[in-house]
């Protein structure tokens, strides 16, 4: 099928590395391949980057986390929570390393990259409650750490843009810890793939039907996505009651699989009172925001650092 990307998207395209789920060892491999360098390459200025270990969830191992401090900042810190993407299956701290790198120093927050488990080797809940355990352990140290408790807010891309619309559905239901504020890019939310742009985006570059497919088989079982039995938490697309979640923001790309889910996902969170901005950037693939030199990826961008600033700091 053809799509009219953005000029600019289209002429990255014949550089862009191709994401195949079908041999999931492969796919991680080639993902190791291409961030291998990524950390020390970046620019940490201003930035002081930690990595450690913090108590997972009750009988699992501990939760791998990335921390980036602002340097020069005083004051209790306002804390964001960076959840990878990945389709549940590939991915890990080195993902998003710059991005964080970028929040960190222009927004003067405290990043928490989170190492996620990851399927199918550890299917749902693991993921998800590894990401509980991280914003257990941020709000615990808030005190001590010098941290804002109120202003603690999650990032999240595809699926761990997935897997924070859940965490936030987790917190509320389980009286947690208070989440101020919710960034969605392109997230993963609907397990059921029935939606039109589920169905017509087969061959979208980065990501696409199949690979979305091979991705909610891997966490939630084989046979299962589709079903009658998948809980919200896991694809908050299903859940019934959206009420009292923090106020959200949605990025969707025009041209992806899960485009329609996020729009969807947009539209019931402002049915159930939850102050909601959705914005659908044209022209775009799933994993635009690669293309960093593109106009449009910098407007995204843009947005990206003046909403979470603004939720942030107000």
């Amino acid at each position: 099928m053809r799509y009219r990307f953005d000029p600019e998207l289209a002429a990255a395209l014949a550089m862009s590395v191709e994401v195949d789920l079908t041999d999931l060892g492969a796919a991680r491999a080639a993902q190791a391949a291409e961030l291998a360098g990524t950390v020390e390459r970046a620019d940490h200025t201003g930035v002081t980057v930690e990595d450690l270990l913090v108590p997972g969830p009750p009988g699992a191992p501990d939760v791998a986390l990335r921390t980036y401090r602002p340097q020069g900042v005083s004051g209790p810190l306002p804390v964001l929570c960076s959840l990878h993407g990945g389709g549940f299956v590939i991915g890990d701290l080195d993902v998003d390393h710059g991005d964080n790198l970028r929040f960190c120093r222009e927004l003067g927050v405290l990043v928490v990259a989170v190492d996620y488990r990851l399927a199918p080797e550890h299917p749902y809940p693991a993921a998800l409650e590894d990401c509980y355990a991280a914003l257990e352990w941020v709000a615990g140290r808030a005190a001590a750490d010098g941290l804002r408790s109120d202003r603690i807010a999650l990032w999240g891309d595809s699926a761990g843009a997935g897997l924070a619309a859940g965490l936030t559905l987790l917190a509320r239901d389980r009286g947690g810890p208070a989440i101020c504020f919710q960034h969605l890019h392109s997230p993963a939310v609907d397990d059921r793939q029935s939606t039109p742009s589920a169905l017509r985006c087969t061959d979208t570059p980065v990501w696409n039907r199949e690979n979305a497919r091979i991705g909610w088989d891997a966490y939630l079982g084989p046979g299962v996505p589709g079903g009658t039995d998948v809980p919200p938490y896991a694809a908050p697309a299903r859940a019934a009651d959206l009420t009292g979640l923090p106020p959200a923001y949605v990025a969707v790309m025009e041209h992806d699989p899960l485009h329609d889910e996020g729009v969807d996902y947009a539209r019931a969170l402002l049915a159930a009172g939850v102050p909601t901005e959705l914005h659908v950037f044209p022209g775009t693939f799933h994993g635009a925001a690669m293309v960093g030199h593109a106009a449009v990826v910098r407007r995204m961008t843009a947005e990206a650092l003046a909403v979470l600033g603004d939720a942030l700091t107000r």
